[in-house]
């Protein structure tokens, strides 16, 4: 099952299979290690969803909404 990663619930893990988005943003999350086939975890929300804690290629990583929005994941089972 598809889902971006602004739906992931807390402890939800999956594979990016799909970066959307162009130029500066596309850029952006690529050169922080979101890329297809990468496995994130999301790991916390802030109370008020924004923003979001994501374990990624070994390392954690702290998205906006609005960014997670771009990142197209396959949902896995850890």
């Amino acid at each position: 099952m598809q889902k971006k990663l602004n739906q992931f619930a807390v402890g939800e893990y999956g594979v990016v299979i799909n970066v959307l988005g162009e130029g500066k943003i596309r850029r952006r999350l690529f050169d922080m290690g979101i890329t297809p086939g990468a496995e994130v975890l999301l790991r916390k929300k802030a109370p008020f969803g924004d923003p979001l804690e994501i374990h990624v290629r070994g390392y954690e990583l702290t998205l906006r909404k609005s960014e997670a929005e771009f990142i197209v994941c396959e949902l896995g089972a850890k």
